[in-house]
C-alpha cells in the first residue's frame, strides 16, 4: 500500500473588489486502497486539513484551522477512462468563524480519468451541502470541479493545468480560474518526490470576495512500495 502526502499552498494576494488576501495551506494525505473482501473495488481516500489566513474588516488577518474536508472515492471502471464516486464530508472544525462554515456538510466526490504514457487528463468534482451546525450560520452549499492536465517532459518534468472552479450555490458567487506551471519528478530511496508550482488566474467571476488570481505551489511525496 502507497501513502501519499501532499503539502500544498493556495496564495491569493488579491480578490476582487478588495486589497486583501488569503492564504491556505493544506495538508492532503491521500491513501490509495486495494479491492479486498469487503470493497471488491479500488478505493482512493483524501483528507484535506486547512491552515487558512482570513482578512478581518479592521484590516487585521485570522490564521487557524479550517473545516476538515474527507472524501472516499470508489473506482467504478479501471480500465480506459477511469471512472470513481463517492461519499463526502466536511467537519467544521475552523479555529474561528472567518476559516470555516461552522456547518456540517455532505456530499458527493467524481472522478474521470484518462492516463496515457505522455499526459495524464481528467476531472475532480465536488457537491456538498450543509446539514447540521451551528444555527445562526447560513446554509452552505456548493460546488467544485477541478479539470487537470500534466502533460510529461523529458528527465521527470512537466507541464501542468489544475486550476478549481469553484461555485457557491448558495450565495450565487463563482470563480472559474485558469492555471499554467511546471514540475519535477523525482526518486531517493523508495520515496517519489512531485514539487510544482502553478500560477492561477480568474478569468470569469461573478460576486466580490473570490480571488483575482493566485499562486499555488506544493511537493507531493509518495511513500512505500
Amino acid at each position: 500500500m502507497r501513502l501519499i502526502s501532499r503539502l500544498q499552498n493556495f496564495y491569493t494576494p488579491r480578490l476582487y473588489g478588495s486589497n486583501a488576501h488569503t492564504n491556505d495551506f493544506l495538508l492532503r494525505p491521500t491513501i490509495p486502497v486495494l479491492p479486498g473482501k469487503l470493497v471488491g473495488v479500488p478505493q482512493i481516500f483524501r483528507a484535506t486539513i486547512p491552515i487558512s489566513t482570513r482578512p478581518n474588516a479592521n484590516g487585521t488577518y485570522d490564521t487557524g484551522l479550517g473545516d476538515i474536508n474527507i472524501f472516499d472515492i470508489f473506482l467504478l471502471k479501471e480500465h480506459g477512462t477511469q471512472l470513481g464516486v463517492g461519499p463526502l464530508l466536511t467537519i467544521p472544525t475552523a479555529t474561528d468563524p472567518s476559516l470555516g462554515t461552522g456547518k456540517w456538510q455532505a456530499g458527493l466526490a467524481a472522478v474521470a480519468v484518462n492516463a496515457t504514457h505522455q499526459r495524464l487528463l481528467g476531472i475532480l468534482v465536488q457537491w456538498q451541502h450543509s446539514f447540521a451546525g451551528q444555527s445562526s450560520r447560513p446554509t452552505v452549499q456548493s460546488l467544485t470541479a477541478q479539470p487537470f492536465l500534466i502533460y510529461n517532459l523529458p528527465q521527470g518534468w512537466y507541464l501542468r493545468s489544475t486550476a478549481t472552479w469553484t461555485f457557491d450555490l448558495q450565495r450565487d458567487t463563482y470563480y472559474i480560474p485558469v492555471g499554467f506551471g511546471a514540475g519535477k519528478v523525482w526518486k531517493e530511496g523508495s520515496t517519489i518526490f512531485n514539487a510544482f508550482v502553478e500560477p492561477q488566474y480568474s478569468v470569469a467571476h461573478h460576486g466580490n470576495g473570490v480571488p483575482q488570481w493566485t499562486l499555488f505551489a506544493g511537493l507531493n511525496m509518495t511513500f512505500g512500495k
